[in-house]
């Protein structure tokens, strides 16, 4: 498929530059893959319309997904924890204001991080970049890796636990740019662009599906009977990257780290085995499970780095159903949705939420694609 099959016109204000009050409470739209019909608002046992005092249709929310697994059937969580990982630091001599985009660590006995920088034609090697005002954390450029990448060395002489607990004070919430540059990141972010059952560090933005899951949601699906399975994907920046091609097979992701165990195969499989759904839970989740998937079409562990780029045509073998947000035009994440729900049933569902006014981004709104 082109590039271009997959934009649209997103208002701005449809982009939400804030969490929902309470996490659950996003608005659902629900697709049927095989009937190819869409579920926006609530209905009685009857299947008429639910409506308000005003007599306004009542739209779905999230927790209305419940309503379509039973016991038995198993969701699949990415249990990757976002660290506050983007920090503003001052140039040496000039002291120039450069925010600094913490990848990963390199090297822990060196301190060696791999970041980007911005403004990146200020900062070359040599360069040294004060983060707080004692002077105390310091880093120094020691290699150009990309326009925008370069290799810091912090001059901190600390045990290494000490060091990051330093390090991630001075850090925030490791928000899209199509949000912090229309408000600042607060702490109450580094809370809320983390998915409650988050546990293994690593990640650079949200798993922004599973945000939608809030404490009562899981204990009712426990509750339920449905099983809960964690994979572990460190979700990097490469989702956000422009695609500069329009032949989308020449396009190249960057790599992401991921782990899955035997004890998340084992229960995955065994649900198919009995003929039970599994949810992949956001577009992480789906692209880890594919990647790990065995030629007889079952869940293997799995340790190491996918750079796997999921479009339309695309048979999946792991997922049944899939949760996910609305995304941006032109996205990977758009295209891998696409490639699960059928490229013409999602953008039509896509012209639906513009048209009603659902809410796109990680904060934004969410779907559930069933394969009924």
């Amino acid at each position: 498929m082109k590039l271009s099959q997959f934009k649209f016109r997103l208002p701005e204000e449809l982009i939400a530059l804030d969490p929902p009050r309470h996490r659950d409470e996003c608005r659902l739209m629900i697709l049927h893959r095989k009937s190819q019909t869409i579920d926006m608002f609530k209905t009685d046992e009857n299947g008429e319309p639910l409506k308000d005092d005003e007599g306004n249709p009542l739209y779905l929310d999230f927790r209305s997904v419940l309503d379509f697994f039973v016991e038995g059937d198993t969701f699949v969580f990415n249990d990757t924890k976002v660290f506050p990982a983007r920090l503003y630091g001052t140039k040496e001599k000039t002291d120039a204001k450069i925010e600094v985009f913490l990848l990963r660590e390199l090297n822990e006995d060196m301190r060696l991080w791999d970041v980007l920088v911005e403004p990146a034609r200020k900062i070359r090697i040599g360069n040294k970049l004060f983060f707080d005002d004692s002077g105390t954390m310091v880093a120094e450029v020691i290699d150009n890796t990309t326009s925008r990448g370069r290799t810091l060395r912090f001059l901190y002489d600390c045990p290494h636990d000490e060091f990051k607990k330093e390090l991630f004070a001075l850090g925030e919430a490791p928000l899209p740019h199509y949000i912090v540059d229309h408000r600042p990141a607060t702490p109450e972010d580094m809370e809320d662009f983390q998915c409650l059952f988050a546990k293994n560090e690593g990640a650079v933005t949200a798993p922004a599906t599973g945000l939608h899951f809030s404490r009562e949601m899981l204990k009712r699906m426990e509750i339920k009977g449905i099983n809960f399975a964690y994979l572990t994907l460190h979700c990097a920046l490469g989702n956000f990257h422009d695609i500069e091609v329009e032949d989308l097979t020449k396009h190249k992701m960057d790599s992401e780290q991921m782990f899955i165990s035997k004890e998340c195969c084992d229960l995955v499989n065994s649900t198919k085995a009995a003929g039970h759904q599994v949810c992949v839970v956001g577009t992480s989740v789906a692209k880890a499970t594919e990647t790990a998937m065995g030629t007889d079409r079952l869940l293997k562990e799995y340790e190491g780095w996918t750079n796997k780029f999921i479009f339309p045509p695309y048979e999946f073998g792991i997922g049944d159903t899939m949760l996910a947000n609305f995304y941006h035009p032109l996205s990977t994440l758009l295209m891998e949705t696409c490639a699960f729900g059928g490229y013409e049933l999602v953008m039509e569902a896509y012209e639906k939420a513009v048209e009603n006014g659902y809410k796109f981004g990680c904060y934004g709104d969410a779907m559930l694609i069933l394969n009924d």
